[in-house]
């Protein structure tokens, strides 16, 4: 009666060490690489910069239209404000008058 053998591999002690390093390999890729990884930390630092000087900037105006809404509060209501304001919103001057336009940036 014949009866077959079969050799194992040599390479079978190999196989949990190669499976064990590609998943270390694909863990560590993501943690550099990643949304959530190393590399867009910093992503993430120069966007948190860019918005918290927008916000500034947005906190800034606000304060300065609500010091200007503040003029033209009932019981408050300075005439040199409204006549800035219609004017500016009808486009009329006197005569006598210089009119400077500026952008409203600043």
């Amino acid at each position: 009666m014949w009866t077959r053998h079969h050799r194992r591999s040599p390479l079978r002690h190999l196989l949990l060490p190669v499976f064990a390093f590609g998943v270390l390999a694909y863990f560590s890729h993501h943690a550099v690489n990643g949304s959530l990884g190393l590399a867009s930390q910093q992503r993430y630092t120069e966007e948190i910069t860019q918005l918290s000087s927008e916000l500034q900037m947005l906190e800034k105006r606000r304060s300065e239209l609500e010091k200007k809404t503040a003029m033209l509060r009932d019981g408050s209501l300075e005439r040199d404000m409204i006549d800035e304001q219609a004017r500016r919103l009808l486009g009329l001057t006197r005569s006598s008058e210089i009119v400077i336009l500026h952008d409203g940036a600043t």
